[in-house]
């Protein structure tokens, strides 16, 4: 038995670019989760921010405090308190303070700084200084590269001393490097628990939505099971969604069946009433033999294959919504081959058949051996003195039938010319020129294909193609 074919990678894409329901639900819930843990990190960073530099801005407020409630003026000079931070003390420690007065060109000047800052100066930008002005006062917080380019947080606050006669500007400022690496460091942790927190709720909406869709899977499964055969109707039980649509198919099958069921009987009914005369006229006129009942007995004859081919269409046509019904072939081609055997012993010395004792036909057994027996009566009538029927799998849905012989074969523009209904290259075999374009009907009929082809065995080859039933 031949392996079935892989999906190629065109079908496979094919298939990924074809809308699913599953991938459609997952990818809006993945979408939404993703956003609203984004929304969801941000805002847990910005807060952490905010809050660490609430902390630190206390921290420097303070520094600020204990300069204003510490400094003083003797003789026109301002005087530090001693008790500031002993970091200060230390050359670009990271900790700085500095009391400045505003000159009349808008810009900062340091009357007095802390030793930390060496040569070093604390400036403002000119939105600051504004701000400053405008609220006395009030604390104001900024950013600034410091000594050693390091970010600084500093903190101004314009107020008056005592016996100094202009304002005064104290700042402080400290390293925030710290405190922007707490940030980062906290941005990162919250961003891969976020991730991983991702990762466990989409796969939950994939598991979710797997879930919540199997009832469809299943009645999918169950509809392929009615047109493959392998079941009759419908029987599972549903939720109440879906419950009405396995109803209504259940109802359209039997409705489909039915129709069926009284074509097949209008057909019958027709055969019947048309034979009937028929055999009576070909009867009386071979009990008068003569010219007229010649004439009158070939026509009925004519008139009787015609009969036979069109009813056989009006199966075929019927049996195309067929109900699943299923075939097996070996069984069938063995029958057929010991029957042209015996029809044709004078002629045939074999007819060589094989086929897989699982390969089934999805179809009706009479419409295969109407098939199978037309092309191998066929092929048994021109052979030399064998014949070949293989019936093999062909991909997961289809069976390949192959019937071949040894006899003169056909030119290539003669084989188109065949499948025409009545055509007969040759006058003097018997038969009415209707056989091989029933079996084109009926493969046609069952969505199959029908091609002729040269034989390595000298003859013609008939290649079939029809439908498959699993298992």
């Amino acid at each position: 038995m031949r392996e079935p074919r892989k999906p190629s990678r065109s079908a496979l894409r094919s298939s990924l670019r074809r809308p699913s329901l599953v991938r459609r639900l997952v990818a809006l819930a993945a979408a939404w989760s993703v956003l609203i843990l984004a929304i969801a990190g941000l805002s847990l960073t910005a807060f952490f921010r905010n809050t660490e530099l609430h902390r630190f801005d206390d921290d420097i407020s303070g520094t600020i405090d204990g300069l204003v409630a510490g400094a003083s003026v003797e003789e026109q000079h301002i005087i530090p308190p001693s008790s500031m931070d002993t970091r200060t003390q230390r050359a670009y420690s990271g900790e700085y303070w500095q009391i400045s007065t505003i000159g009349s060109d808008g810009a900062l000047h340091a009357v007095i700084r802390s030793r930390s800052l060496w040569d070093h100066v604390l400036t403002a930008p000119p939105p600051m200084v504004a701000k400053l002005k405008a609220s006395p006062g009030a604390v104001i917080f900024y950013d600034m590269p410091g000594p050693v380019r390091q970010p600084l947080r500093i903190a101004a606050l314009l107020g008056r001393l005592p016996d100094f006669p202009a304002p005064v500007v104290f700042m402080s400022a400290q390293d925030r490097s710290e405190v922007d690496r707490d940030v980062r460091r906290f941005s990162a942790e919250i961003i891969l628990a976020l991730l991983l927190f991702a990762v466990g709720l989409i796969a939950a909406v994939i598991v979710q939505v797997r879930v919540g869709l199997r009832p469809l899977f299943a009645l999918r499964r169950e509809v392929a099971a009615v047109r493959t055969g392998s079941s009759e109707r419908i029987e599972g039980r549903y939720p109440s969604e879906l419950e009405p649509l396995a109803v209504e198919l259940n109802a359209l099958m039997a409705h489909n069946h039915a129709v069926v069921e009284r074509q097949r009987t209008h057909v019958g009914n027709l055969a019947h009433a048309l034979k009937t005369p028929l055999s009576v006229i070909l009867t009386e006129a071979r009990n008068e033999p003569g010219p007229l009942a010649d004439l009158v007995e070939r026509q009925a004859a004519a008139m009787g294959q015609h009969l036979e081919h069109h009813l056989r269409r009006a199966r075929a046509a019927a049996r195309n919504v067929s109900h699943g019904e299923r075939t097996p072939v070996a069984p069938l081609l063995e029958e057929l081959s010991r029957t042209l055997e015996k029809i044709f012993r004078d002629k045939v010395s074999a007819v060589d058949w094989r086929a897989d004792d699982e390969l089934v036909f999805l179809g009706e057994r009479q419409d295969l051996l109407e098939i199978a027996g037309n092309v191998m009566e066929n092929a048994c009538k021109w052979c030399t003195a064998n014949v070949r029927a293989t019936a093999e799998a062909r991909g997961e849905r289809q069976i390949l039938l192959t019937v071949e012989d040894d006899g003169p074969g056909l030119a290539d523009h003669e084989r188109g010319e065949v499948l025409r209904r009545g055509a007969r290259l040759d006058e003097s075999a018997p038969g009415s020129g209707l056989g091989l374009s029933i079996v084109d009907e009926l493969v046609r009929a069952y969505q199959g294909a029908l091609t002729l082809e040269a034989s390595d065995m000298g003859g013609l080859k008939v290649a079939i193609l029809l439908p498959r039933a699993d298992g």
